[in-house]
């Protein structure tokens, strides 16, 4: 089979993150709070409801653009994603061994995550406000800890396909035009910004000449009560596929200084991913 080039969505690099230990995506905010996590369950059916989303048509008008950017129909008509690529940690900026991940993608909350490298493997899962790990060392299969679903959401409100998308609006978060900032010699970009009742922030960056994303910048507290740290994400190497134009690299820096990469290498779209991918197993032996 001939292999098909993608670079994956904002969400898969924080997985990436999450499972290594490595910090996940960046971005600046103007309002350092970290979004609360809600309880499994429903409980009461009227506070699931979609709320009522604040916007601003040149908002509005900045997202259109970039959507028609990366393919308009064909990117909206993707559903999943399964995509294989290398992932590699940084410290202090200096890039170390890559390893390899194999991630498989349902929207809009669904993600695994499997790495192989410096022999061992993990396996990173989420479901919605539910996960599990695998750690091959020990084989150790255990929940996800509620820091971990925490991180997950922060990296959905801060992926690519939620803004896009439009998923935001189900929280009642506020969309909003910040304006232009300069991106590089003679670039500049287009700012908007999604801001959550809970008061977490996200900004997203988009050329202002070709409309293709560039940035996504936050603040995220680097643990509960602790330090506040501004994180972003890079998007480069925008290659063509399907008719869906996407990000072969992911750079992810926090406060200042890169802290991992991912580098995609194969892609399937809409490929038909099975429900037990995503179902915790009672034993190691059952993953094989």
């Amino acid at each position: 089979m001939s292999k098909k080039f993608f670079a994956r969505t904002l969400r898969a690099a924080a997985a990436a993150a999450l499972c290594l230990s490595i910090a996940a995506p960046t971005a600046f905010s103007q309002a350092g709070v970290t979004p609360s996590v809600k309880p499994a369950g429903n409980q009461d059916a009227a506070k699931d409801a979609p709320k009522q989303a604040a916007t601003d048509e040149r908002a509005e008008a900045v997202l259109r653009r970039a959507v028609d950017a990366l393919g308009g129909g064909a990117y909206l008509g993707v559903r999943s994603m399964v995509s294989r690529g290398y992932f590699t940690p940084f410290t202090e900026g200096v890039g170390g061994l890559p390893v390899t991940f194999l991630d498989y993608l349902v929207f809009p909350d669904r993600e695994r995550t499997e790495f192989k490298g410096r022999g061992v493997s993990s396996i990173q899962t989420n479901t919605g406000e539910t996960g599990w790990l695998f750690e091959g060392k020990t084989k150790k299969i255990s929940d996800a800890t509620p820091e971990q679903v925490r991180d997950f959401r922060i990296s959905m409100r801060t992926s690519l396909d939620n803004v896009l998308r439009g998923w935001w609006r189900t929280e009642g978060a506020a969309l909003s035009y910040v304006g232009r900032r300069e991106a590089g010699l003679a670039r500049r970009n287009e700012v908007v910004r999604l801001t959550y009742a809970d008061g977490f922030v996200v900004e997203f960056e988009f050329g202002a000449k070709d409309n293709l994303p560039g940035k996504a910048r936050y603040k995220k507290e680097a643990a509960a009560g602790g330090e506040t740290i501004e994180e972003e994400d890079r998007y480069a190497q925008f290659q063509l596929l399907g008719g869906v134009r996407v990000p072969f690299i992911i750079d992810h820096y926090r406060a200042g200084v890169q802290s991992s990469r991912v580098n995609y290498q194969e892609v399937e779209f809409n490929r038909a991913v099975p429900d037990s991918l995503f179902s915790k197993p009672a034993v190691s032996k059952a993953l094989k």
